[in-house]
């Protein structure tokens, strides 16, 4: 039986996004992060101060890891950047797809071997474009290709196994890994077919029971499914695109959920593109530090 839940949550930032994505957060420094993707914007808040940020980048960027207490390092359309946390200055760690103009980065998540999983899209989501990479220390490994809106890349508790999606497929497919180096030990396999199902798998989180957090874009809902891959809950979003899900709040007692407002009109979804916090009473888990390697 599927636990329908309608939503009792707040609404964290009422900017009308037209695609946010990437949410993330630190518990050494309280902060949470999140990215529009089109507006080329990272947006920082700070969960004890309040205190909030939105910084123009150069390119448009999508997801976030922390490094060390210094630096950051941030995926874009032409690679992965560090950024330094002091001054905002962005230096160059390892290009992906630089010479790709068609395309753009995606979801991505870091692994607890600190191999960051990235995804490469194209920016009006052509067929086929997109792949995803592993990175650690530097060196980029392809994993998969031909992926047209990669998303949902998220790890078991155990680091062992690994999931992602194609969106326009709408299978998730899981891989096992090797849990020190993140890297696949096997082939992918179709793990969850949602294709017969209204909306899209977006992004998703793994938490620490092993369950599976998944926002489905176009359907207005976040779904959990248990640890075999059966949907056993939906919790109902005041937006019809959410896009993907994290942990925030030192205890991790707050799930947050980004949305995009793009292809919508205000009139008719006014909660669209805007970020929502809600508490479903998962066993929290965060996303470790980025291993650069220098």
């Amino acid at each position: 039986m599927i636990t329908e839940t309608v939503f009792e949550g707040r609404i964290l930032v009422t900017d009308r996004m037209s695609l946010g994505e990437g949410p993330g957060y630190d518990r050494d420094t309280d902060m949470i992060w999140w990215f529009d993707i089109n507006a080329s914007k990272l947006h920082l808040l700070n969960a004890s101060t309040r205190e909030r940020r939105i910084i123009q980048l150069p390119e448009m960027a999508s997801a976030l890891a922390v490094v060390d207490e210094h630096r950051q390092v941030i995926s874009t359309e032409t690679g992965l950047y560090f950024r330094d946390t002091s001054t905002g200055a962005l230096s160059l760690h390892v290009a992906i797809e630089a010479d790709n103009a068609v395309t753009r980065s995606n979801d991505a998540r870091v692994h607890a071997s600190g191999a960051f999983w990235v995804s490469t899209m194209g920016k009006n989501a052509e067929t086929g474009a997109g792949a995803i990479y592993h990175v650690l220390e530097g060196v980029v490994t392809k994993l998969f290709d031909k992926i047209t809106i990669p998303n949902a890349i998220c790890f078991s508790p155990d680091g062992a196994t690994g999931y992602y999606v194609d969106t326009d497929v709408n299978q998730l497919m899981s891989v096992p890994i090797a849990p020190e180096t993140g890297l696949p030990t096997g082939p992918a396999s179709v793990f969850i077919d949602t294709a017969h199902m209204a909306g899209g798998m977006d992004g998703a989180v793994c938490d620490g029971d092993g369950n599976i957090w998944n926002a489905r874009f176009g359907a207005g809902v976040l779904d959990q499914f248990d640890p075999a891959g059966k949907l056993k809950a939906r919790y109902q979003l005041p937006a019809r695109q959410p896009t993907c899900p994290a942990f925030i709040g030192r205890d991790g007692g707050w799930m947050m959920v980004t949305s995009a407002a793009q292809d919508t009109r205000v009139e008719e979804e006014p909660n669209a593109g805007n970020t929502f916090a809600l508490v479903t009473g998962a066993k929290p888990r965060f996303d470790p530090a980025y291993r650069a390697g220098r």
